[in-house]
């Protein structure tokens, strides 16, 4: 096991009842979203109540899925003392369509539940460097200063702007190991927001590794739990290579 991060082969039920309480400071959710027929897609039922147990009195929660999967899961969390704080959309390059009479799904959501007062909660806004020149124009003029140009200002190209709601990152179609792994890129931002640096992210449905690869790359500590031993060897190969980089 690495000091930074761990990657467990086991039932994630069973290897969370022998974590310690309180011991994570936010986790990322992927779970199986019991959309489609295939046999690996079916709900997990139990893991909000141990993942519950894990996490910090004031922490928070990722969790991926569609509407269909996560809107039971809604009330399943605020009976374990979460609420709701705010949702991202990923929109991917193209996606999948499961009826032809209805609109392309082209998307995803991450809904983030907290606990405890927000205020305690880590929470560190996300911003991109692609803002572009315009002209603001105050409301009112300031008084006379002999600064006329006080009224307005001018932002520059390539500054700070907050990171929007909607990421639009390209999907790993094409080069996945894993039939629902996510892009790092499309995860760290999450992970950078919830997690101080230094703190301890958990995922209990690791599949590929993507979590512990963003958490590397963040220095974040990581600890993730994978059913399927294949991808329990994938995981651990992918989150050492990125971790020997940083060496």
């Amino acid at each position: 096991m690495h000091p930074d991060w761990n990657i467990i082969h086991g039932d994630c039920i069973e290897v969370m009842r022998g974590m310690a309480d309180n011991s994570v400071d936010a986790t990322v959710v992927d779970a199986p979203y019991g959309d489609t027929s295939l046999g690996w897609d079916r709900r997990v039922n139990g893991w909000i109540a141990e993942v519950a147990r894990v996490m910090k009195p004031a922490a928070s929660i990722w969790v991926f899925g569609s509407m269909r999967f996560l809107a039971p899961l809604f009330a399943e969390f605020e009976s374990a003392g979460f609420k709701y704080s705010q949702d991202i959309v990923w929109e991917k390059q193209n996606g999948t369509g499961f009826h032809n009479d209805r609109f392309r799904r082209v998307h995803e959501h991450a809904v983030l539940f907290y606990r405890g007062a927000w205020a305690d909660v880590h929470h560190d806004t996300q911003y991109t460097l692609d803002a572009t020149a315009k002209v603001v124009r105050r409301k009112t003029r300031p008084t006379h200063t002999g600064h006329i140009e006080m009224g307005r200002y001018v932002s520059e190209d390539g500054g700070p702007r907050m990171m929007r709601s909607v990421l639009q990152v390209r999907n790993e179609h094409g080069k996945a190991v894993h039939p629902t792994q996510k892009p790092v890129d499309l995860i760290l931002p999450l992970v950078r927001y919830s997690t101080p640096s230094g703190g301890v992210v958990l995922d209990p449905f690791a599949g590929s590794g993507s979590t512990g690869v963003a958490c590397v790359q963040s220095g974040r500590k990581f600890i993730g739990v994978e059913l399927d031993a294949d991808y329990v060897a994938i995981a651990r190969a992918r989150i050492a290579h990125e971790y020997l980089k940083d060496i």
